[in-house]
């Protein structure tokens, strides 16, 4: 009977890693946390890699294998309550360059490097949401913590939540600052930094104001829309929903012909724009450009994140920033407090953002 070769590939897919790793687990090149290299020398015994590759081919290529197990010792490796367990980062999407994350996640798997702990990303399909389901390869034994981004399904993040795994969600499905949750939440301030820009607009002239974004997208879209309207009733301006496009997520916000559509069908030209994001204020801005008018003359245009773009687009973007850097620092040290104090009561933290005043407005 035939027996199938495992591959490193195979073998870095069923733990979650990038073959690179995995190689240097093997030929010890490069430096890999003890963790990770306690997973894939227990992945490797399990799936028969270093057996079959090595006693069963004789290969050269592979025998680097045999000397790391020698180094991790000559029986299976045991491990302690904390040892060879990683945290897993579950995404529907992995974060762009248009994303706070771009800047969150860099900083947020540093800080877990350092305390020696592995995180392992896994990006979740539609019907593995619909269906309450988790990843493939994910092993819930081998599990320490789990952080959730761009996941904002209130089921699934509650049936996240009834593992019994500490869990930290980055962000939330919309209006979960109004739920008792059953997991730590960390988010970027959103209310009182878009009324002061809301606010700044109003008091520079602006009368007609309309907000673009999908509000029930996510909790953070949800609060910045709360903090528009509430600085509309503070100066006595009426909410006017025939100059916002507030359509449904899955509407293209990333097309300007699509942009273009929305603002010709408006019954007039508002004075402003405040956006739920940067990515969807820029796209707007070049829609209102091909249309020949002018910002910040003829519409003011404002977004949110801070990402780099605002400052390189013409002309550049009043936005409120996002300390992405310092928000992966702390969310990596409130989850290994979770996992380390289990009973502790569940937190809810905003970190401030701060608004950036340039020439779209």
């Amino acid at each position: 009977m035939a027996i199938k070769r495992i591959t490193m590939q195979e073998l870095a897919d069923a733990c979650g890693l990038s073959r690179n790793t995995v190689s240097k687990v093997f030929n010890e090149r490069g430096t890999v946390p003890d963790a990770t290299k306690q997973l894939v020398l227990r992945k490797a015994e399990e799936l028969g890699y270093l057996q079959f590759n090595v006693e069963k081919t004789g290969s050269t290529e592979e025998k680097p294998g045999d000397a790391a197990f020698q180094n991790a010792g000559s029986k299976k490796p045991s491990l302690s309550v904390h040892s060879g367990k990683n945290v897993a980062l579950l995404t529907k999407r992995i974060p762009n360059d248009y994303h706070f994350g771009s800047l969150f996640l860099p900083a947020f798997t540093e800080r877990l490097s350092r305390a020696g702990v592995t995180l392992m990303m896994y990006e979740i399909k539609e019907d593995e949401l619909e269906e309450g389901r988790l990843p493939k390869h994910l092993v819930l034994e081998q599990t320490a913590g789990i952080i959730t981004i761009e996941i904002f399904d209130e089921k699934y993040l509650q049936m996240l939540s009834g593992l019994g795994i500490p869990l930290l969600v980055v962000d939330a499905f919309a209006e979960a600052d109004m739920t008792l949750l059953n997991f730590d939440f960390i988010s970027m301030e959103n209310i009182a930094s878009t009324i002061k820009l809301t606010s700044h607009l109003i008091q520079n002239g602006a009368k007609k104001l309309g907000f673009v974004g999908d509000i029930n997208h996510c909790n953070s879209f949800h609060e910045r829309y709360m903090g528009f309207t509430r600085a509309l009733n503070k100066y006595g301006i009426s909410f006017e929903k025939e100059i916002c496009i507030l359509n449904d997520d899955s509407e293209a916000y990333g097309s300007i012909d699509w942009f273009i559509a929305q603002l010709q069908a408006m019954p007039y030209r508002p004075d402003a724009f405040i956006c739920a994001n940067d990515f969807i204020a820029i796209n707007l801005l070049m829609a209102v450009k091909k249309m020949n008018l002018c910002v910040p003359d003829d519409i003011k245009i404002a977004g949110f994140d801070g990402i780099l773009q605002s400052e390189v687009v013409e002309p550049p973007l009043t936005t409120i920033k996002i300390p992405g850097k310092e928000i992966g620092r702390m969310a990596a040290d409130m989850l290994m407090e979770r996992m380390a104090k289990p009973e502790k009561p569940f937190v809810r933290i905003y970190v401030n953002t701060t608004p950036i005043f340039r020439s779209s407005t």
